[in-house]
């Protein structure tokens, strides 16, 4: 019996003053959407070790530590992804755009006032972390 392949991914929701860090994406999937840094889980990587690659990778950051956050099951039409979630609030460098092939720019933006055009497999890691933070408030 054959099985299908899934893919797994991770995410950085980088926090910091009430303000999660988004880039607007180009020349790839989701093209003028906003999303957090993050991309696939390579061959015996541990998850929160790609966490940390990505976010350099992509923004110059350097996560000092993490929290996880949540998995998102995202069961797309071409590809069935498990999206894993981290929360950085402490991290070192300058915030850069290392990839302007792949992305216009990071900006923050205030939890309370996100962009609609977030990217749609992005947005339930975003949720999911904003659902927690209100459970934790009451």
């Amino acid at each position: 019996m054959d099985r299908e392949q899934f893919f797994v991914g991770v995410h950085a929701l980088v926090i910091q003053e009430g303000k999660i860090l988004l880039g607007k994406r180009k020349n790839c999937f989701g093209e003028g959407d906003y999303g957090l840094p993050g991309g696939h889980l390579e061959k015996n990587e541990k998850l929160e070790e790609a966490m940390k690659r990505e976010l350099l990778e992509e923004t110059g950051l350097i996560c000092r530590s993490t929290l996880f956050s949540n998995i998102v099951n995202y069961p797309g039409r071409d590809r069935h992804y498990l999206i894993i979630g981290f929360i950085i609030e402490d991290f070192d460098g300058e915030l850069t755009l290392m990839e302007p092939e792949k992305c216009e720019g990071w900006e923050w933006f205030d939890l309370n006032n996100l962009p609609e055009n977030i990217l749609k497999t992005h947005k339930p890691q975003i949720e999911g972390y904003l659902k927690n933070l209100i459970y934790l408030e009451k």
